[in-house]
């Protein structure tokens, strides 16, 4: 359906005075054969769109007034774009649901509020758009308000919901408010969103900065460079680095600009540490305070956007913060009606679907519940054949791993297999376990995240050379998988 979403954003951008003189002389020059003036084709660009008269591909415009800077992403209605508009509103802190005041509240308008919302939006703009098709009733637009208001009410944890009338092709309640709906006591659209709350949660978790490039220029200079995800830092501020648990203290803060004294999500900083530890892309930053979760396996809400169906065992790459790695889906627990917002039993998810799945990943990642940190909490799988996007995740809790209540540290004992013992050493370093190596070949491996290794490990393993006999790696893989047997690691 065309409810209008690229005419409001055009009739926002030129009533608000936004729109350049070369825009408005290529829309004229487009429209010229029919009359009047298509403010739709400032955000429709591709030849398709203008065509058929639809959105299809996330369009972007940036504007802003005295009170604020706006980024628009126009994103499609349609369900076969459902992966479109999902990505388009992963950023977002604002959603625009656009309703047509003659056909009320259909499908589309229910998908894309439980999508908004899945994807943390709590704030909804519900726009009964063509009220003047109409004829700008009371009853109407009450109407659709008690519909959608009632289905918003199912949606667990529900959005904060502004109802607003109004009429993008003549610009009522679009910038300036209409007097043509003297019912109506709210605010216009734009009056809304230059004064609705949008209180920041990236401070209220710890902090997290997934490192995304480590810069060495010189000798003399080692800084590890990314993005906050959450939190701030200073310099003197204490730091652990995942996956290796190593504490250290933050020297400067340095941007292009100079060093800082304070940075906080969602800047991009590059830190130097007091010390030189090991670290490279993928590691994180963190608090010790508020760490995150070390998880192997996590249950997360997946939308599918790839024509070839998820199925479960399927061999994906699975692309967390600044780090690739692979993964499977182990299950999937259920798909999700979006009309009724029920859970349908489900053995794969096709194009545009959305369910519930359990995940497992390679090695263990640091994530936090996406309803607390967007950025840590999301992921997408990728085709580990053409490395494709074909699903984005949002997670929902850890899952229960095999091994939970067993002891958490050993002693290796192996002789003669030096090439063994570092390479499994490698392999539980990189799976955020502390690990130390002993005279005789012995390797004390202490609980992921611990700062340093057991000195009174609670399981012994020994091995004889004849017991190693295979090639190296194939040994060092052996004696890894009796250890997640013993519980010792994931």
């Amino acid at each position: 359906m065309d409810d209008g979403k690229s005419t409001l954003i055009g009739r926002l951008l030129y009533d608000s005075q936004t729109v350049y003189e070369d825009q408005l002389a290529g829309i004229r020059k487009a429209t010229k054969a029919h009359g009047g003036l298509d403010l739709s084709l400032l955000t429709d660009g591709l030849r398709a769109e203008r065509e058929q008269g639809i959105t299809i591909d996330v369009a972007y415009r940036y504007f802003s007034t005295p009170q604020r800077k706006f980024i628009i992403a126009d994103t499609p209605g349609h369900e076969q774009y459902t992966r479109n508009m999902a990505t388009g509103a992963s950023t977002a802190n604002l959603a625009i649901v656009l309703i047509d005041a003659r056909h009320g509240v259909l499908a589309q308008s229910r998908r894309h509020a439980f999508i908004t919302t899945l994807l943390g939006i709590r704030h909804l703009v519900i726009a009964v758009n063509k009220m003047d098709l109409m004829e700008y009733r009371e009853d109407v637009f009450h109407s659709i308000c008690g519909e959608f208001g009632r289905f918003a009410g199912q949606i667990g944890n529900p959005p904060e919901l502004q109802f607003i009338p109004l009429s993008a092709l003549c610009g009522d309640n679009v910038v300036h408010r209409s007097t043509r709906m003297p019912w109506y006591r709210g605010p216009a659209l734009l009056e809304h969103l230059e004064t609705v709350s949008l209180t920041a949660d990236d401070h209220a978790v710890g902090l997290r900065l997934p490192v995304q490039y480590v810069i060495r220029p010189n000798q003399d200079f080692r800084g590890l460079a990314g993005q906050l995800a959450s939190g701030s830092i200073r310099p003197g501020d204490p730091v652990m680095v995942l996956p290796s648990g190593r504490r250290t203290r933050v020297r400067s803060i340095v941007t292009r600009e100079g060093e800082l004294a304070e940075a906080f999500a969602p800047m991009s900083v590059t830190v130097r540490l007091d010390e030189e530890i090991d670290v490279s892309r993928g590691d994180m930053l963190v608090s010790p305070a508020d760490p995150p979760q070390r998880v192997l396996r996590f249950d997360a809400t997946l939308v599918w956007m790839n024509e070839k169906p998820a199925a479960a065992d399927r061999p994906y790459l699975l692309k967390h913060t600044t780090q690739t790695l692979a993964a499977r889906i182990v299950e999937i627990r259920h798909r999700v009606d979006i009309g009724t917002l029920a859970a349908q039993p489900a053995g794969e998810l096709r194009l545009n679907e959305i369910g519930a799945v359990l995940v497992e990943a390679q090695r263990p990642l640091f994530v936090d519940p996406y309803r607390r940190n967007r950025f840590t909490g999301s992921f997408i799988l990728l085709d580990a054949l053409t490395n494709e996007t074909v699903g984005a995740g949002m997670i929902e809790s850890a899952a229960a791993e095999a091994g939970d209540g067993l002891p958490h540290t050993a002693a290796v004992s192996m002789e003669g297999k030096p090439e063994v013992l570092w390479l499994l050493a490698r392999r539980l370093a990189e799976c955020g376990h502390p690990v130390a190596v002993l005279p005789a070949q012995v390797l004390l491996v202490g609980p992921a995240g611990a700062a340093s290794a057991p000195s009174a490990p609670s399981v012994e393993i020994r091995f004889t050379p004849a017991e190693l006999a295979e090639n190296p790696a194939s040994a060092a893989d052996r004696i890894f998988q009796e250890l997640v047997r013993r519980g010792v690691t994931a």
